[in-house]
C-alpha cells in the first residue's frame, strides 16, 4: 500500500480545498437567480470513486449530510454504466435526495480510463414547477402536488448536452431562463473542479492521491473517536417539540436516542406517524439533520470527510414515520420543518451526555417565498425565494453571545441575505425595512443573536407571498439554564398590512396575495441564550439596550436590570430587583 508522507498529505489537501472553493466561486459569479448569487444557497462536495465524500465545502448543513446517502443512491442506481463525460441530474427523496427544489449534478472524473472521484453541486432552485411558485405547497396532500420529481438522470452523456432531457425539465419550471441560468451554473462548477483534480492526479499519480485520502479520512476518523471516547458510556435522550401548523395536526415531538459505548455512538429516531401535510422528511434529509445535530457536540476542527461518521449508526425509526417518511408524503418544507427540530432533538440528547459541549439552539427558518408578474419587463413571470427573509439568531454557547442574524439553524451561517437594493433591482418590489428585531435575542447569562425583520411593498401588481417553516409558537430552545420571561418579542411571526393599515398576523403557514399598497412582514426569531439571564452582567445588558438589541422591558423582566429612560443603568434599583429571586 503506498504512504505518504506530511508535506505532500497538506498539499493534497489544499489542492481538494482549492477545488472546492472554486466550485463555490464559480456558482456565485455565473448563477443567474439571486437564491445562488446573493444568497448562496448551494452547496458543494467531492467524493471519491467508493463513493465517499472526501471534502466538504463550508456550505449548508441541509444540503451536506444528505448528500452522503444520495451520492450512494445515484452511483448504486447507473452501476458500471457511467462513462467519461457523462453528469448526472437528482432531486427525488426517494432516491435519498433532500427536497425537490435542491437539486443536484453529479459529475464523474475519470483518469486514464478509471473512475477516480465525483465532483457534487447541490443548490437550491427557484421553482420546480407545480401548483404553488417556489416548491412550498402547504394544501399539498401527497408529494406529487408539490413539484417535478427528478430520478436520476443523464443531463449530458459521454460529453453530449440532451437537449431533450433539459427542454423537458425546464418546461416544466417557471421563470425558465432563471433556472437555466442555474442549471449551467452547476454544470460550469463541476466543470471547474474536474479540471483541478485532474491536474492533480496528473502532478502526484493516483495512487499517492489515493493514500492521502485515504489518510484524510482516518484523521477525522481518529478525532471523532477520540472526542466520543471521552464521554460517559450510557444512554441519553432528547425531545423537541414541532410546533402545531394549524393543520389539525396538533404539537408533534420528536426524540432522539443516543447510545455511546467506547468510542461508538449509535442514534435512534423516534418521531410520529407521516402527515398529509408538507413537513413530512425521507430519510435522506433526516441524515442532514441527526450530523448537524452530532456536529453542533462535536465541534471538531477539519478534515471534514466521511471519516468523521465510521463510528456512528443510525436508525430513522420505521417507515413511513416524520423522519422517515414513504411514498407520497409531501415533503417540500421538509429542509427547515421538521429537520431543525430533529437536529435540536440530537443536540438535547448530547446535552444530557455532555453539558459542557453543548450550545443552545439556532432560530429556526421562518420565511416567505414571492411570486409575480413583473411590470417593468413586459409581465414576465418571476419567483424566488426570499432567503433574506428567514435569516434568524444564532445560539449562545457558555463562553460567548450568539451572532445577530446568522441563523437558521438549518442553514448553520452559510446563507447569506444578499444586498437588499440588488433585490429591488431584480424584482419589482420595494423593501420598507431590514433590520434586527429588538427583544428577539434569546435570554440568558449569554444571550442569543437576534432575528430578522422584512418588510416588502409589490409595485404595481398583485404578489403571491407563501409562509413557510416555524418558530412562531415556541421560542428558541435555550441551554444551560436559560430562560424567557418576555416571549413574545422572540417569536416568529407574518403580517399582512392592508392598505388601511390594519394586519392580520398568521403564527402558521398561509399562502396570501399582496396588492399594491399593502405590505407583507416577515419576522424571524432570535437564538437561545445560555445560562441564568439574572446572571449576565448588568452592565452588559444596558449595553444591549442602548444598542437597541433589548428594551428596557425586557432588561427588566428577562435579566432583572433596571434601566433608566435616559439608558444608564439603574445599579441600586437592579439590585432589590435581583433581590427578590
Amino acid at each position: 500500500m503506498t504512504t505518504v508522507d506530511p508535506i505532500t498529505l497538506a498539499v493534497v489537501r489544499g489542492a481538494l480545498e482549492t477545488a472546492q472553493r472554486e466550485m463555490t466561486l464559480t456558482l456565485e459569479k455565473t448563477g443567474r437567480s439571486s437564491v445562488f448569487n446573493l444568497a448562496h444557497d448551494y452547496s458543494n462536495a467531492l467524493f471519491d470513486a467508493v463513493p465517499e465524500m472526501i471534502l466538504q465545502g463550508q456550505d449548508i448543513p441541509i444540503h451536506l449530510g444528505s448528500l452522503i446517502p444520495a451520492m450512494k443512491a445515484v452511483a448504486g442506481f447507473y452501476g458500471e454504466d457511467i462513462a467519461p463525460g457523462d453528469v448526472v441530474y437528482h432531486n427525488d427523496p426517494a432516491y435519498k435526495g433532500s427536497h425537490i427544489i435542491d437539486c443536484c449534478m453529479y459529475k464523474p472524473v475519470f483518469f486514464e480510463g478509471e473512475l477516480v472521484f465525483w465532483t457534487v453541486c447541490k443548490g437550491h432552485l427557484t421553482d420546480i414547477g407545480g401548483p404553488v411558485p417556489a416548491g412550498y405547497n402547504p394544501d399539498a396532500k401527497e408529494i406529487y402536488a408539490e413539484g417535478l420529481r427528478i430520478p436520476p438522470v443523464k443531463l449530458w452523456e459521454k460529453g453530449r448536452r440532451r437537449e431533450d432531457v433539459i427542454n423537458l425539465l425546464l418546461t416544466n419550471m417557471r421563470a425558465r431562463e432563471h433556472q437555466e441560468g442555474d442549471l449551467n451554473a452547476q454544470y460550469g462548477a463541476c466543470g471547474v473542479g474536474e479540471r483541478h483534480l485532474l491536474r492533480l492526479l496528473e502532478r502526484y499519480g493516483v495512487d499517492t492521491v489515493k493514500a492521502a485520502i485515504a489518510e484524510l479520512k482516518a484523521m477525522a476518523d481518529r478525532q471523532m473517536r477520540s472526542l466520543i471516547a471521552e464521554v460517559a458510556d450510557g444512554e441519553y435522550s432528547g425531545t423537541a417539540v414541532l410546533e402545531d401548523s394549524g393543520h389539525g395536526l396538533g404539537d408533534l415531538e420528536i426524540t432522539a436516542h443516543v447510545k455511546i459505548e467506547g468510542d461508538e455512538v449509535a442514534i435512534r429516531i423516534d418521531s410520529p406517524p407521516q402527515v398529509p401535510y408538507f413537513i413530512n422528511s425521507y430519510e435522506g434529509n433526516s441524515m442532514s439533520g441527526v450530523l448537524l445535530g452530532l456536529m453542533m457536540f462535536a465541534q471538531l476542527p477539519p478534515p471534514y470527510n466521511e471519516g468523521l461518521y465510521r463510528c456512528l449508526s443510525v436508525d430513522m425509526g420505521p417507515p413511513g414515520t416524520l423522519c422517515n417518511a414513504s411514498e407520497p408524503a409531501p415533503h417540500a418544507n421538509c429542509t427547515t420543518t421538521p429537520m431543525e427540530t430533529l437536529t435540536d432533538a440530537v443536540r438535547l440528547a448530547f446535552e444530557q451526555a455532555a453539558p459542557e459541549r453543548v450550545s443552545a439552539s439556532w432560530g429556526h427558518a421562518s420565511g416567505i417565498n414571492i411570486a409575480g408578474f413583473d411590470p417593468r419587463h413586459g409581465n414576465e413571470q418571476y419567483v424566488t425565494m426570499v432567503l433574506a427573509s428567514i435569516i434568524s439568531g444564532a445560539g449562545a454557547t457558555r463562553t460567548m453571545d450568539g451572532w445577530h442574524s446568522r441563523g437558521p439553524l438549518c442553514c448553520f451561517g452559510a446563507l447569506m441575505s444578499g444586498d437588499i437594493e440588488l433585490l429591488e433591482t431584480s424584482y419589482p418590489i420595494l423593501i420598507h425595512r431590514y433590520g434586527l428585531v429588538t427583544d428577539s435575542c434569546g435570554a440568558g447569562e449569554r444571550r442569543g443573536g437576534s432575528g430578522t425583520w422584512l418588510e416588502i411593498e409589490p409595485l404595481d401588481h398583485a404578489m403571491t407571498a407563501v409562509a413557510f417553516g416555524e418558530g412562531r409558537q415556541y421560542a428558541t430552545a435555550g441551554a444551560g439554564g436559560a430562560r424567557n420571561a418576555l416571549v413574545e418579542p422572540k417569536l416568529g411571526r407574518l403580517v399582512h398590512r392592508h392598505g388601511d393599515g390594519s394586519e392580520t398576523v398568521y403564527d402558521r403557514n398561509a399562502l396570501l396575495t399582496i396588492e399594491p399598497g399593502e405590505r407583507v412582514i416577515n419576522v424571524n426569531p432570535g437564538g437561545g441564550g445560555f445560562g441564568d439571564p439574572w446572571t449576565r452582567p448588568p452592565q452588559e445588558v444596558a449595553g444591549d439596550v442602548r444598542d437597541g438589541l433589548v428594551s428596557r422591558e425586557g432588561a427588566r423582566q428577562d435579566y432583572g436590570v433596571v434601566v433608566d429612560d435616559q439608558l444608564r443603568l439603574d445599579e441600586s434599583a437592579t439590585r432589590q430587583l435581583r433581590q427578590t429571586r
